[in-house]
Order: structure tokens, then sequence, then C-alpha cells
């Protein structure tokens, strides 16, 4: 076998791993038949590659690795010695062994030369076969003994990175493991939650096992329960002791525990638990333990109690607005009749007194109905900058001679002024309920406090408030206090601890409304025996806006001239009397019962109405939806609604020029408030016909 430079296949040192590879050495020599023997002598020990000149060895040992070279000393262009020098001077091949061979030259001169550029032999030609031969074996076996320690130890390396990754891995994961333990154990610890593990037939009751925050969660350490296996039975609210009793004996029967109850902490507080377990069983199905959970829910009762007493209070604000709405009709309908008696009917002086008499009830009633609107948030209120340090003034004075001797009103004026966004009129009405309160509740005598805070709050720190700043007017006493099972109720109106005729039961209750209502809250704070404090958190006005100049106010209508009035209300007695007032006003007044009947008459003649007055809520159709209607048939129709309901806000969807004018109302109030609508959608003199005599 022959083998030439152009017949090389093999590639660096990565061909000794190739499947069928064997050590290969180089012959270079000039002579065929030189290269032809010595190929032959040597082919069965190893892979012969052939090169002819130096310049084609440099050429093969940049393409493979060679266990040893056979290099002939004189060749042409460059000889045997200078093609060992550069080989040596080459790092990758600078420890490939150099067999040089020389037909002449048999002198020491030349064989010291030779092992001087690197030699490790000096063979002579004739080469004799088995000479040959076993020098190169020598070279095969140490290079292939070379390679096998290289392949050995890139095994044992590969072997070893692994065993590196692997154990790195391991470490990577225990770390992990323990960082998710860790985690694991800060979540529970922070959680208001207890797992425990309790024997099937214990008596009394008592966990032999606890995980989580346990002295967190009850004040108490396991310890304690273990040495005292009674205390979670004892320490049981009493009013659900025998429920959960009833409960833990059940649990045998269905293998599970699921009961909410009361407990007392090492405080003395109650806290609300949710006490859940099951029944674990072994192999054999017979039952092992209980394994449970216990869950401290007392933030999410005082929720619901929050939320039951919110509905509470909207259901009962609502119907107290319904009564309201109905009072007010009752009310229009007095108020306005005794306005007909005094302009119709002459009176003597008795006679006079009398109804100034009647007419001073119905307005207390009215008063009563505002009180009653201001509770379920449906008065109407004119907010604007009060300052708190005047307000504490004007309250002061007052009540300085109602409250008695025994009792001093002690306003703590801020330092730097204040002012709330409220309806001043009705914050001076709630503090002045909140004080008669506190005196109230001092019979012998004490101090009433007056203060005010400022107070920033961000988004979910109070409940019922949003973000942003507020003035918190407090109002303190040092009297009797509110028992606890009692501060649920005090907002409600008409409750009143008080006396049978000494109190309505409407003060804190319409302070609770106002405040609601204007955009803050109310809170009440009291301990038997030390004193109560109320406080009304209401927004603050910003300093820039405190003094900005007022709105321009606008002219007042001068409009005396008779109008055609039609007047719809389902109510006879207010129908009867406001038609009264307006026939009184000058107008021609067309009164009916029913809303549909003013749509016949405007389809009928478009221009028989100069102002509409219409009540809010009648059946079938409602005064919003009348006008729209009628203003399809006559644009520029003037429109006023009256309502019972003090929440113009509820009044809707109405056009912006449609005013509201609020049950009960005087002859005045009517008269300026249809010649404000008339004045502001008054038609041209071509449009508007002559009125018609009679109606």
């Amino acid at each position: 076998m022959r083998t030439s430079s152009a017949d090389v296949r093999a590639s660096g040192p990565a061909a000794s791993a190739e499947p069928g590879w064997r050590t290969r050495v180089l012959i270079v020599d000039d002579d065929d038949r030189n290269l032809l023997a010595t190929q032959t002598v040597l082919e069965d020990i190893a892979d012969v590659v052939t090169a002819r000149s130096g310049d084609e060895a440099l050429r093969c040992l940049l393409k493979d690795e060679f266990a040893v070279i056979l290099l002939d000393v004189y060749m042409p262009d460059m000889d045997g010695y200078e093609t060992a020098q550069i080989i040596r001077q080459r790092e990758q091949t600078k420890r490939i062994p150099i067999i040089f061979l020389s037909a002449v030259n048999k002198e020491s001169e030349h064989l010291l030369r030779g092992y001087s550029m690197g030699a490790v032999d000096y063979v002579f030609k004739p080469v004799e076969p088995v000479f040959l031969r076993s020098k190169v074996a020598v070279f095969v076996d140490l290079f292939n003994m070379r390679k096998e320690v290289q392949r050995k130890a890139r095994h044992e390396q590969l072997l070893l990175d692994v065993n590196l990754r692997a154990n790195a891995e391991r470490l990577r994961i225990e770390q992990e493991l323990r960082l998710a333990e860790q985690r694991q154990a800060a979540i529970i610890q922070s959680l208001p939650i207890v797992f425990y593990l309790e024997a099937i037939a214990a008596d009394p009751r008592a966990p032999q096992f606890v995980s989580g925050n346990f002295h967190a969660l009850t004040g108490y350490q396991f310890e304690d329960v273990q040495a005292q296996p009674g205390l979670w039975m004892e320490r049981l609210h009493p009013e659900d002791r025998q429920r959960v009793t009833a409960a833990i004996a059940a649990r045998a029967d269905g293998g599970a525990l699921g009961v909410e109850y009361r407990w007392m902490c090492a405080d003395g507080a109650y806290k609300h638990f949710l006490d859940q377990a099951v029944m674990l069983r072994g192999d054999d199905g017979a039952p092992m333990e209980y394994a449970g959970t216990l869950l401290d829910i007392s933030e999410r009762k005082e929720l619901e109690n929050q939320l039951t007493h919110a509905r509470k209070m909207d259901a009962i604000g609502k119907l107290t607005g319904g009564i309201a709405h109905d009072f007010n009709n009752l009310l229009a309908s007095v108020l306005g009749g005794l306005s007909l008696i005094e302009r119709r009917v002459p009176l003597d002086a008795e006679q006079a007194k009398i109804v100034a008499l009647t007419r001073r009830t119905a307005e207390q009633g009215s008063d009563l109905v505002g009180r009653l609107l201001a509770f379920a948030r449906r008065q109407h209120l004119t907010p604007g900058p009060v300052d708190t340090a005047e307000l504490f003034a004007a309250v002061s004075n007052l009540l300085a001679h109602t409250l008695g001797g025994l009792v001093e009103l002690r306003a703590e004026t801020p330092a730097k002024s204040a002012h709330v966004f409220a309806d001043r009129s009705q914050l001076e009405l709630a503090l002045m309920n909140l004080i008669i309160n506190a005196r109230d509740a001092m019979p012998d005598g004490g101090v009433i406090t007056l203060s005010a805070s400022d107070r920033t709050l961000s988004p979910g720190e109070e409940k019922g408030l949003s973000a942003g700043q507020y003035i918190v007017i407090a109002v303190s006493d040092s009297g009797v206090g509110i028992p606890p099972e009692l501060m649920e109720r005090v907002l409600e109106p008409f409750f009143t601890t008080k006396d049978v005729g000494k109190g309505t039961g409407l003060g804190l209750s319409m302070a609770y409304g106002f405040a609601h209502q204007s955009g803050g809250v109310m809170r009440i704070d009291s301990t038997v025996g030390v004193g109560t404090r109320a406080e009304i958190w209401l927004p603050r006005v910003p300093d820039r806006l405190v003094h900005a100049p007022p709105a321009e106010p606008k002219a007042p209508s001068a409009l005396s001239r008779s109008l055609r009035v039609i007047l719809v209300d389902d109510h006879e007695a207010v129908r009867r009397t406001t038609a009264a007032m307006l026939v009184d006003l000058g107008h021609v007044v067309t009164d009916v019962a029913d809303a549909h009947e003013v749509l016949r008459l405007l389809q009928t003649d478009p221009h028989c109405c100069d102002v509409l007055v219409s009540d809010y809520a009648m059946p079938g159709l409602s005064g919003v939806e009348l006008i729209r209607r009628g203003r399809t048939l006559q644009p520029k129709l003037a429109a006023i609604i009256i309502t019972g309901y003090a929440d113009t806000q509820s009044v809707t969807p109405r056009a912006d020029d449609v005013l509201i004018l609020p049950k009960p109302f005087t002859s005045d109030d009517l008269g300026n408030a249809i010649d404000s609508v008339f004045g502001a959608l008054a038609p041209t003199p071509e449009e508007r016909p002559m009125p018609a005599v009679g109606g």
C-alpha cells in the first residue's frame, strides 16, 4: 500500500478518536524506490504517509499527527537537516521523533549534526527491514501509549467535570430548597393561621402539635396549652361554647370539622377563629388523628359587620327619605294653605295668632323632615369654604347660655387657619347637636372640648375615605360613655337612650348623614365611665382656593306680566294649594292630575302654555320625561319641577335650564322660580300669542 501527501485524510488530533484510526508514520525521501521499500516494511505496524520533499513534509505536518518521521538527509532544494530544523522550531511538531536516513556521510561530524538538528536516531541505507521495523515500532508504541494516557486523562477530566456539575447542581437545589422552606416558614409565620394535629380521643380537646406563629395568634405559648389541657375549651366565648362542643362531637361521624367561634386571647380580648379539621386514616382505614387549621377571621368579621351596618343604614336612609318625601307633600299643602288664608282672609288678632302658631308647628315639622333628609343624605346643601376658627366662635356664642353652669365648653382653635368644604349652616347644626348630646352625657357637669386637626390620608388608609387632605372636627366629653352593645345603634334615626320627651334621636343620625353627604365620615369612640369622642371628617379646602373671588351673582329677573301656567301634580291637596298660589301671583292656571293630559293639551295647541310646573314623581310618566316630550312639541317651553325629594341630584336626567323647586315652598319661592325660568326661555313677541282669559 502506498500513500502520498495528496492522499492524507487525517485532520489533527481529533482524528485519533475516529473508529479504525491507526497511528501514522511520515516518510520523507526524494527517491520513489526508497519510499516504496520503506512503506512496504512499515505498513503493517502503522499507516504510512509519504512526502518527496521538505516542503511537502511540512504541509503534511500541518494536517496530521505522526508517531515518528523518517527523514532522508540529502534532498534537492531543502535537505533533511534544514527540514528537521524547521520541524523543531514549530510548537506543534517539535516533539515528534525524527530518524535520519542516509546512504553516505557516516562520519561522526555528520552524525553529530543530525543529532544537533533534533534527530533521535541515524539509520544508514540500505536499511535492514527488521532493524527499521524494530526502531519504528518503539516510537509507535510510545505514541499509542501517550495517546491512551491522554484519552484516559480526558475521560477522567470529563467525569470530574460531570461530577463537579452534578455537585454544583445538587448544592444549588439544596440552597433553593432551604430558601423555599425559609420563605414558606416566613409566610406561615406572617399569616393569621395555625396548623395543628390533634389526637382522635383527646379529652379535653388540646392539640399535640402546632406550626405557625401560635403565640402571635393567641398570646400563649404552645407549652402553656400542653400544661393546661383544658385551657382551650375554658376560653371559648360562653355564647359559642355549646355550639362548638356539639360540632366537635359531631366530627367523629363525618370525619371533618368546620366551625366559627370567639376565643379569649391572653390579653383578654376576643378573636374570631375559623376552626377546620379533617380526619387522617391509616393504610387499614383506621382513624389516626385530626389535622386542621385555625384561622384568625377577626378582620373579616369586622368588615362583615361594617358592611351589614352600612346596608342597614342605607336601607333606613331610603325608608327615611321616602317618609320625608311624603311629609314634604303634606307640609307643602299645609303651609301653602296657611299662606292662602293669610293672603285672602282678613284675620283678627286672635285668628292671626292661631294661624301663626299653626304655621310655626308646620315649620317645625319641616325642620324635622330636614333632619330626616340629612340622615338619608338627601338634603339640599350649599357647600363652600368654612373657617373652623370662625365656626368654633359662632357655635360657642350660640351655646354659651344653653349648656348650664356645670358644663364648660372649650374650643381649641387651630394655630393655623383651616377651612373645610361644607354647608356652614348644616355643619353648625351638626356640631350643636353633638355638643348638646355631650352635655346630656354629663349630668354632674364637666368639660366639652371642641377641636380641629389636619389629616392627610394615603390610599386605603382610612375606611370610607379616599386619599386627600381632611379636617377632623372633634367633640369630646368626659361623660358616662356609650355601652359597646349600643354603639351600632346610636346613629340610627329616632334611637335615643334619653327619657321620653327629652330627645328625638335625630342629632347623631343627622350629623352622620351630613358628614357622608359632604364627602366625609363620622367616627364615634366611647368608653363607659370615661367619655365619648365624636369626629366629623370633612374635606379640607386648599389654601389657594380659600380667597378665590366669588362668582358674579346673576341679576334677578324682573317679570310682572301674567303668564299661562300648566300645573300637573298627582297629589290633589298640593296641586290645589299650588294652583291657588299661582292665581294669587296673577297667572292663568290650568291644573291637571295626569301627565298624559298635559301632552294632549300641548298636541292640541303647542303654544297654550308659557310655563309648565310639574311634580317629579308621578305614576306612569315622571316630570322629567313629561318636560322632554313637551319640548318636542314646544322647544322653548319654560319648565319647573316641584318635588318632595330634597336631593336635586336624584331628579335626573334633566336639562340644565329646568329649575328644581323643593317642597314645601312659599308663594314668593314659586313666583321667583317662574320669573327665573321664563326670563331664560321667554319667546319673542312674534312667537308668543296673547294669554287667553280663564282657565
